[in-house]
């Protein structure tokens, strides 16, 4: 399962983009993931299909036209610097970005049924806590959780775990469809490490018979798919911070994060995710 659920950096490379995950790809229904580089001046359209997409600058800033709307995005210098301005693109839709400097830019989508309005993302509107405690401590974005940004499926946040901490801890799954408790999600974690020859590791293990299982290092542009399991920790390097960044959704009429915690790791961990 390691070489199924484990994507390196370049392995889904195509001439648009140098990360590139869809459901096919996956193997599930909903969540996509697309990484493109823009050179400066660079542009690239593409048209949206069955699925709603946020645009997400990772480094650098960009303009998205949107049929005849058009949303300037201020971006950031890196994913460690800052929060960042996005913008949302509806289904049925023909979108370009255009970068004057050039960046990178994180398009996060999912499979969904209503056409929602095109909009902007402002930064500051963006909801950012601080979860866990000691070495558990990091940061969370919640710019497009469920509570905090109307999309139909797409759920995504971002988290920065500072070096030598734990995050997505303690484990917990969303796998299955249990009214009020549980939400089935389908996930794609997309890490990037500060500094130079840094790295992570990240596990998922089955939560049934013959189910996900995976213990993999991580580095920047590589991915991690949970089409189901137990998953947690997301563990950083000492001396370099971790950042990754969750697109999820599912089957579910209701657009929720709702998540079971592993039984046995529940205790004195200061908190999740």
């Amino acid at each position: 399962m390691t070489s199924e659920l484990y994507v390196p950096k370049g392995t889904t490379t195509d001439v648009n983009y140098v990360l590139d995950i869809d459901p096919k790809r996956a193997g599930w229904t909903h969540s996509s993931l697309r990484i493109v580089e823009l050179a400066p001046g660079g542009t690239h359209t593409f048209t949206t299909g069955d699925s709603e997409w946020i645009v997400l600058p990772l480094t650098g800033a960009c303009n998205v036209r949107v049929e005849d709307e058009e949303f300037h995005l201020s971006g950031r210098q890196s994913v460690f610097a800052s929060v960042t301005d996005f913008a949302y693109v509806p289904r049925d839709a023909r979108a370009q970005i255009a970068s004057g400097a050039g960046g990178r830019f994180a398009l996060a989508g999912a499979k969904c049924e209503r056409q929602l309005p095109a909009r902007y993302g402002p930064a500051p509107e963006v909801p950012v806590e601080e979860r866990g405690s000691g070495t558990c401590t990091r940061q969370v974005r919640n710019f497009a959780s469920a509570d905090a940004f109307d999309c139909d499926k797409l759920i995504a946040v971002e988290v920065i775990t500072p070096g030598g901490n734990w995050s997505s801890y303690p484990p917990h799954k969303h796998d299955e469809h249990r009214p009020g408790e549980e939400s089935e999600l389908e996930e794609i974690y997309y890490f990037e490490i500060d500094g130079p020859n840094g790295f992570g590791y990240q596990r998922v293990f089955p939560s049934r018979e013959g189910g996900s299982d995976v213990l993999t290092e991580v580095r920047s542009g590589d991915a991690v798919l949970v089409p189901d399991g137990w998953h947690g920790p997301s563990i950083a390097q000492p001396g370099h911070d971790m950042y990754y960044l969750n697109v999820m959704a599912g089957p579910g009429e209701t657009r929720e994060w709702r998540i079971c915690f592993h039984p046995a790791h529940v205790e004195g961990t200061g908190g999740y995710r």
